[in-house]
Parts: structure tokens; sequence; C-alpha cells
């Protein structure tokens, strides 16, 4: 079974602070259901700037995830 990280992000981005972001709220949100079902925590999609990055937490640390080259990416 193919990981959600392995999965391409064929939506709409935009770059912010340097950073691939979602450009809507509506795919952010998706992915972020999609994320959550597979870490087994709860993420968000938020607003950054202009784009949408995916808030949550892993082994209780703080994460952002943005997209580089078309794969979900952490960005802190």
């Amino acid at each position: 079974m193919m990981t959600i990280f392995a999965v391409p992000v064929f939506d709409a981005t935009v770059i912010v602070e340097g950073n691939e972001l979602f450009k809507g709220q509506g795919s952010a949100t998706r992915w972020a259901e999609r994320l959550a079902a597979e870490i087994g925590d709860k993420v968000v999609a938020k607003k950054i700037g202009n784009g949408w990055a995916l808030c949550g937490s892993v082994d209780g640390i703080d994460c952002v995830w943005g997209i580089h080259g078309q794969r979900l990416k952490r960005i802190n």
C-alpha cells in the first residue's frame, strides 16, 4: 500500500516565503484529512500568507507541511 507521502500532489500551489503551499483551502483541507489518517492525529489546513499549509503534530512535536516536488514535505 502506498503511503500519503508517496502520493503525488497535483493541486494548484503558490510560493510563500520560499515554501510551496496549497493555493486553495479546499484542496489543503482534503490533504489534511488524508494526512491525519496516515499519522493518526489531527491535522488542519492553516492559511500562511496567500497559501495554505497543513498543521498538526507528530510525537508531540508541532509540524507544518507544504509541498516539494509534488510530495508532502515538512517545512519546519
